[in-house]
């Protein structure tokens, strides 16, 4: 892992988390009228729809994939100044973009447990950073310091 870069906190994650889940929200719901729509309004009569997990689960990959794939930042993480890159600077691609996006939802489903890990990883990263390749970095330590 490169060390010129500062590895972001954990309570900047969470403040940027928070953002971009009120904004996926909006989206989640923009995107589900037409799935309502194609199955006819069947959707939302209180049994459960795997086909409609499916699709919230796809609107949010291609939410998040499509910011970290295209300059690295949601708008959460762009107001919290931190930023998703490989290991050596670059933007991550797809592939790293859906595991990055898989294991966070591990970490979450684990109370959050993959989160706190970066409290005792020796590089501050998370179960998702690893497992992706990738790593959360402060965008404006690297402006401070040139």
């Amino acid at each position: 892992m490169s060390t010129e870069f500062i590895p972001c906190p954990l309570l900047r994650r969470l403040a940027a988390a928070l953002y971009d889940t009120v904004l996926l929200l909006g989206v989640e719901l923009l995107a589900f009228v037409p799935y309502t729509l194609l199955r006819r309004g069947s959707a939302g009569d209180g049994s459960f729809d795997p086909l409609a997990l499916f699709w919230l689960l796809a609107t949010a990959f291609l939410f998040f994939g499509w910011f970290w794939t295209h300059g690295g930042q949601t708008l959460g993480m762009r107001t919290w100044r931190i930023r998703v890159q490989t290991y050596d600077g670059r933007a991550i691609g797809w592939m790293q973009a859906l595991l990055r996006f898989m294991t966070a939802l591990v970490s979450w489903a684990a109370l959050g447990l993959g989160f706190w890990w970066s409290l005792w990883d020796k590089d501050k990263m998370t179960w998702h950073d690893r497992w992706s390749e990738s790593i959360l970095v402060r965008t404006d330590a690297r402006e401070r310091n040139p």
